[in-house]
């Protein structure tokens, strides 16, 4: 008889902690195989290190805005009036680089409508057709002004406007607005140091933008060879300083100088935003030096 009750029992318990959860009662309390091959997949939580200062002092800069983020934990290191509202300038491209990934393929053959030779351009022709992708490298690497009106432009230009809004509010970017996708407008779009920050971020973790924004130069074509362009990086940090990887730069006269980089040193990746500057590149050469020096990480928790 006990043998009977411990056969049953064993039976009833495999039942329970097997069965697939045909009904609700078994769904309670059965074992979830598939819920529990999702959880082996899953990749360890890991603690990122968090950075502290070693000594309390500042870099010597022009920048009125600055800000300076250890990017894996997103730590700040440094701030100056982290989110005033500053002129974008030509850093507005981050934002349109992400919106134009977001509704384009790389390989969308885009027909150029017109021209726009204002400010820094890459010499786009009335009818050339050109790759998304060669578009966001014109954008990214040369800040072609005409590059970014030709991706707004083939979707709808007021639509694209209205994308680039929503992208700030999905990023929070609560201090940040944009009134045309090159950055040319002055007086209707503003961006802080804090939210160019968080629209690097994104842009990094995208790997086709994170290979076009550290392209120091590169030649592209239109689809049918008529057109080529030579495009030159216009940050000068890239490939002359050790670990910077590119991102924006921007300028006009009102905003001054504008710069975010990505910089990578002893195993460690930082966001550095300088904003109205005399000198957006000798302020930025001057925060590397002092993170090199200056910022350090707590032993990390195991």
């Amino acid at each position: 008889m006990k043998f009977r009750f411990y056969l049953l029992f064993l039976f009833y318990t495999l039942l329970l902690l097997f069965y697939p959860g045909d009904s609700e009662y078994f769904r309670t309390f059965a074992y979830n195989r598939a819920l529990f091959a999702k959880i082996d997949q899953k990749k360890e939580f890991k603690n990122n290190p968090v950075p502290y200062l070693k000594f309390p002092y500042y870099p010597q800069v022009t920048a009125e805005g600055v800000y300076v983020v250890d990017l894996p934990s997103f730590t700040p290191v440094l701030e100056r009036n982290p989110h005033q509202q500053f002129i974008p300038a030509s850093t507005t491209k981050i934002v349109t680089a992400l919106v134009a990934t977001d509704i384009y393929k790389p390989d969308d053959v885009l027909t150029v409508k017109r021209i726009i030779e204002e400010g820094q351009i890459m010499e786009l022709k009335i009818g050339e057709r050109i790759t998304a992708e060669n578009l966001l490298y014109g954008i990214l690497v040369h800040s072609g002004n005409d590059a970014a009106y030709a991706l707004a432009d083939n979707y709808d230009f007021e639509k694209f406007l209205d994308l680039m809004r929503q992208k700030t509010e999905q990023l929070s970017m609560k201090n940040s607005r944009f009134a045309d996708p090159a950055g040319l407008d002055e007086f209707n779009q503003y961006t802080s140091p804090f939210d160019l920050a968080l629209a690097a971020r994104a842009l990094l973790e995208n790997n086709e933008l994170k290979k076009m924004v550290a392209t120091k130069e590169i030649t592209i074509a239109d689809v049918d060879y008529k057109y080529f362009h030579k495009l030159s990086n216009v940050n000068k940090l890239l490939g002359e300083v050790q670990g910077i990887g590119g991102l924006k730069t921007g300028f006009t006269e009102n905003a001054k100088e504008n710069l975010v980089s990505f910089y990578k040193s002893n195993g460690h990746q930082f966001i550095i935003v300088i904003l109205k500057s005399d000198d957006r590149f000798e302020d930025t050469r001057q925060v590397i030096s002092w993170i090199n020096t200056n910022v350090d990480y707590y032993p990390q928790v195991q």
